[in-house]
């Protein structure tokens, strides 16, 4: 039988590429009944695409979404940076399916917003201000990342990729995920966020945080490359799915309210 779920969060799958783990998203869409899907980045690997390389199994995914949509499931896609050309409609909406760069949703009363988070890359000591630019500071982030990206291109360097800088070494890696990690979380108490969601960093968490200004909660949605892992929300409460551990645990562990009320004995102090 299906779990219902309200919300389901996907990101960093990267179909079209090796490293994919199509059949068991596959597994794993067909064992959910969500009212939504958020897909938050990286779907489809527009980067790395090659016509050559497009297994039934990465299709497989493609159908199952389909037919969710077909079922009354909502899907919002919203674009990363290697679904980047998607950016250019990213306000359209065909049924269903909405594409979009970010997403703010009410849930249970509290204010959860949704992006990607490749616009923190290289643009990290300057995107909290940039961000902030009245109401197009997020896209004009967008804009930014694309102009360095097509500077980067014609240097003969190709689109900067995240994994590469990750990879450099594990000091640089762990600096650079907490400065992502706190930069969504710092912003989004400034915006008055309850909830920040991203993906990107393939770093599957939910971390809690406080700063002089308010608190608030950060999830990453990991990837499907790696840790293969989703985010999801039964309309209470939210929870880290985690494919691997699927059949040894069928109830993950989740955010309670006591999370957010006991906020000093579970998060990192900013101050």
């Amino acid at each position: 039988m299906k779990r219902k779920l309200d919300t389901v969060v996907i990101s960093d799958v990267h179909l079209g590429t090796i490293g994919c783990h199509a059949i068991e998203l596959t597994q794993y869409l067909n064992s959910i009944d969500p009212k939504r899907v958020i897909l938050n980045g990286d779907i489809v690997d527009m980067w790395n695409f090659r016509k050559y390389y497009w297994p039934e199994a990465h299709m497989h995914v493609i159908r199952t979404l389909i037919t969710m949509m077909t079922n009354g499931v909502d899907i919002y896609y919203l674009t990363g940076n290697h679904d980047e050309t998607l950016r250019k409609v990213s306000s359209l909406q065909l049924g269903p399916l909405f594409i979009r760069d970010k997403l703010v949703l009410e849930l249970n009363g509290e204010k959860v917003w949704f992006f990607h988070g490749d616009i923190f890359d290289v643009t990290m000591k300057y995107s909290k201000w940039i961000a902030k630019l009245g109401g197009h500071g997020y896209e004009l982030l967008i804009l930014l990342n694309r102009w360095i990206n097509n500077i980067s291109e014609k240097m003969g360097y190709g689109k900067l990729s995240l994994s590469k800088k990750i990879k450099d070494s594990v000091k640089t890696a762990v600096s650079f995920i907490d400065d992502f990690e706190v930069t969504a979380m710092e912003l989004a108490i400034d915006e008055g966020y309850d909830y920040v969601v991203c993906g990107h960093i393939h770093q599957p968490k939910i971390r809690g945080f406080e700063n002089e200004k308010g608190t608030v909660i950060y999830l990453n949605s990991g990837d499907w490359i790696e840790n293969l892992t989703a985010l999801e929300y039964d309309g209470n409460e939210w929870c880290l799915y985690r494919y691997e551990e699927d059949i040894l645990m069928k109830d993950p562990p989740r955010v309670n309210q006591m999370f957010k009320s006991n906020v000093n004995e579970n998060i990192s102090m900013h101050g």
